[in-house]
C-alpha cells in the first residue's frame, strides 16, 4: 500500500482541523509508523536527558570543571550532525526503514556502554560514539514518517511525534528520583544510562514491522541520489537557509535544557530530589507546547509556528534569569518556559520533509536539522565556561536569546510549505 495513498475513513475525521483528528484518520500503516517513531523518539530522549540531570554528580566525581562537562555534551551532538548527514543520505540509498533499524541499535549499544565508563575520557568517547546513532536515528525516523503521513496530517503527525521528547524526559526526571533515592549517587548515574537503553532494544526488533514509503521507493529505482546535490545551485539557499533554522531551534534548546537543572542546584540552592517538582512543571509545558505546536502547523503554516515560539521563548528565558523570583513564582513559571522553549519543533519535522524533493529527502533533512544540532552543540560549552564570569542565568539567557533571534530570522526568509504534495518535486 502506497505511503501516500488516502485511507478509508470517515469524511468528518479525515477534514478536521482539531489537534487529535488525525489520530482517527491514519491508516493502519501509517498509525504503526506514528507510534513506533514516537516511542522510539521517546526512548531516545531519556537517554540523551539522563546525561544533563547527572552532570552535576559525574563532575564531582571524576573532579572536571562544568566547561568540561558542556564540552562532553557538545561533542556528542557534533558527531550526531554527522551521524544525521550519513544516515539521511543512506536512507536515501538503501531505505528509510533499514537505516532506523541500524540506528537504533547503534544508539542503544554505545547508551549501555555510557554505564560501565571507568573515567571521564571514556564516558566522553562513548556519548560522542552514541551522537551518531541519535543524529542518524531523528533524520531516518523523520523522513519515514513525513513520507508515509498525508498532507492534511502531517504537521499534527509529526508535532505529536516530536511530543515524545517531553515523554522521555519526563522518563529520565522519574529515573533520576527513583535511582537517587536508593543508589548512591556513585552507582546512580550508571543505573540510569544503563535503564534508559534497554527499552530502546524492543523498539529496534518493533521496527522490523514497518513499511518502506512507495514514494521513496519507486524514487530509489529510477533516481540515483546524490550526497551532494543539497549544495546544488537550485537547492543551496534552502540548504543554508534550513541550516539557520534549526542552529537558533536547537542552540536555543540546548542552552536551555542542558544547564536548566545545573542553574536549579547551583543558582536556586535546590537540591537533586528538590529540582524535580520544576523540571516536571518545565517539561509539562514542553509537552504542551508540542502538542499546540503541532495543531498551529497545519493550522496556521510552519512559519508563523516559528515566529510566534521563537518571540515568546525569548521573553520566557529572559523573565526565569533575569527577573527575582520567589521559588513559587519560578516553579509556576517553568510551564511557559517549557512551552515555548519546546513548541516550535512540533513544525521542524515536517518542515524539512516539505523542502525538498524525494531523492534529495534523507540527505536535506538529516544536513539541515544535524547541522543546526552540531552548531548549536557550542551552545551548552560555551554556556558553561562563560558561567564562571557571568553566572548560570546570564550566560544561559545571552546564548538562549541569540539563538532564538536565528530562528526568527530565517524562518522569515524561507518559504512557507503547509500542505505541499510530496509526490511532487520542490520547485
Amino acid at each position: 500500500m502506497s505511503g501516500t495513498a488516502t485511507a478509508a475513513v470517515p469524511a468528518d475525521a479525515a477534514m478536521n482541523s482539531s489537534l487529535f483528528a488525525f489520530f482517527a484518520a491514519m491508516e493502519p500503516h501509517e498509525a504503526r509508523t506514528f507510534w513506533a517513531c514516537s516511542a522510539g523518539w521517546s526512548l531516545d530522549a531519556m537517554d540523551v536527558m539522563v546525561y544533563a540531570l547527572v552532570v552535576v554528580v559525574i563532575t564531582h566525581q571524576w573532579h572536571v570543571s562544568l566547561g568540561s562537562a558542556g564540552a562532553a555534551a557538545s561533542i556528542s551532538l557534533l558527531t550526531s550532525a554527522i551521524g544525521g548527514w550519513g544516515a539521511g543520505y543512506l536512507s536515501d540509498r538503501f531505505g528509510r526503514v533499514r537505516m532506523l533499524q541500524a540506528t537504533i541499535l547503534w544508539f542503544a549499544t554505545f547508551g549501555l556502554l555510557s554505564a560501565f565508563a571507568c573515567s571521564f575520557h571514556q564516558l566522553i568517547v562513548c556519548r560522542a560514539l552514541l551522537g551518531f546513532g541519535f543524529g542518524g536515528e531523528w533524520s531516518a525516523g523523520a523522513v519515514l514518517l513525513g513520507e508515509t503521513i498525508r498532507p492534511r496530517l502531517r504537521g499534527r503527525a509529526m508535532g505529536c511525534m516530536q511530543a515524545g521528547w517531553a515523554v522521555g524526559w519526563a522518563g529520565a526526571v522519574l529515573g533520576q528520583a527513583a535511582m537517587f533515592s536508593v543508589l548512591p549517587p556513585a552507582l546512580a548515574w550508571r543505573a540510569m544510562f544503563a535503564l534508559g537503553t534497554l527499552p530502546a532494544m524492543m523498539i529496534f526488533f518493533a521496527r522490523r514491522l514497518l513499511q518502506e514509503p512507495a514514494i521513496a521507493a519507486a524514487t530509489r529505482m529510477s533516481v540515483k541520489p546524490r550526497p551532494f546535490g543539497i549544495f546544488s545551485r537550485p537547492r543551496l539557499r534552502i540548504t543554508v537557509l534550513a541550516a539557520l533554522l534549526t542552529t537558533g531551534a536547537q542552540g536555543g534548546y540546548y542552552a536551555i535544557a542542558f544547564w536548566l537543572p545545573s542553574f536549579l542546584k547551583i543558582s536556586r540552592h535546590l537540591t537533586i530530589m528538590a529540582t524535580t517538582p520544576y523540571l516536571f512543571i518545565v517539561i509539562s509545558g514542553s509537552f504542551m507546547g508540542y502538542l499546540t505546536g503541532a495543531w498551529l502547523a497545519d493550522k496556521l503554516g510552519r512559519r508563523p509556528l516559528f515566529f510566534i515560539f521563537s518571540i515568546g521563548a525569548a521573553a520566557a528565558i529572559i523573565i526565569y534569569t533575569q527577573v527575582e523570583l520567589s521559588n513559587a513564582a519560578m516553579l509556576i513559571f517553568s510551564f511557559p518556559l517549557g512551552f515555548f522553549s519546546s513548541g516550535y519543533y512540533a513544525g521542524m519535522g515536517s518542515f524539512l520533509t516539505e523542502l525538498y524533493p524525494t531523492e534529495l529527502r534523507g540527505s536535506g533533512q538529516g544536513f539541515t536539522y544535524n547541522i543546526g544540532r552540531g552548531i548549536g552543540a557550542v551552545f551548552p560549552i560555551l554556556t558553561g565556561y562563560l558561567t564562571a564570569a557571568l553566572g548560570f542565568g546570564d550566560a544561559i539567557a545571552i546564548f538562549a536569546v541569540s539563538a532564538y533571534v536565528i530562528l526568527f530570522v530565517a524562518a522569515y526568509f524561507l518559504p512557507e510549505t503547509r500542505g505541499r504534495d510530496l509526490a511532487l518535486q520542490v520547485p
